[in-house]
């Protein structure tokens, strides 16, 4: 931990050496957590690019060095909505989804992966939201609250709604992975 903090402190300073470093320990971590939102890879590695520009350029703002990941997290997540809500007016239909049905109807087995990622991109961004960092980073529902800003009480609310959601869509059988043919 303190590696980081020295490192964020040198990076505030401006030693781009540092910045890349500390980036580095954590772009798997933005990778992913933009492909569970955007469900591209493409996309995804263009959150990672943003983030990087993003956070290097306000990496002065950073005032608690002991949460940079926490910091960097919000930065890719904020960016990968604003795709989301930038795509949301465009009707995209993805060539891959064609093959997932097709394999599916042929009594094949959907991956759990991706039964599970098709069923995340159906809740609203604030309930996908809450779901990745409780469940993908292990965040307590409090450190979910503070990286969403929101209250805590409502954080539950969005973490229980999402909950109920994704269970009513396993029994109701649009949960592939979980049905056994």
């Amino acid at each position: 931990m303190s590696d980081i903090i020295e490192l964020v402190k040198k990076a505030r300073q401006g030693d781009e050496q540092a910045y890349t470093e500390l980036f580095r320990q954590h772009e798997a971590d933005i990778y992913r957590t933009a492909y569970v939102y955007l469900g591209s890879q493409e996309d995804a590695l263009d959150v990672v690019q943003e983030t990087a520009y993003r956070s290097f350029k306000a990496i002065r703002s950073l005032k608690e060095p002991r949460y940079f990941k926490t910091w960097l997290l919000q930065i890719a997540i904020k960016y990968a909505i604003d795709l989301l809500r930038r795509r949301k007016r465009e009707a995209q239909w993805n060539p891959d989804y064609l093959d997932r049905i097709t394999v599916a109807g042929e009594g094949e087995d959907v991956p759990l992966a991706i039964s599970l990622q098709d069923m995340i991109e159906t809740l609203s961004p604030e309930e996908k939201h809450v779901i990745v960092l409780r469940f993908y980073y292990d965040f307590t529902i409090r450190e979910a609250a503070e990286t969403m800003r929101v209250p805590l009480g409502t954080a539950k609310t969005l973490l229980y709604r999402a909950l109920t959601k994704l269970r009513q869509r396993v029994e109701e059988g649009d949960g592939h992975a979980f049905k056994s043919n």
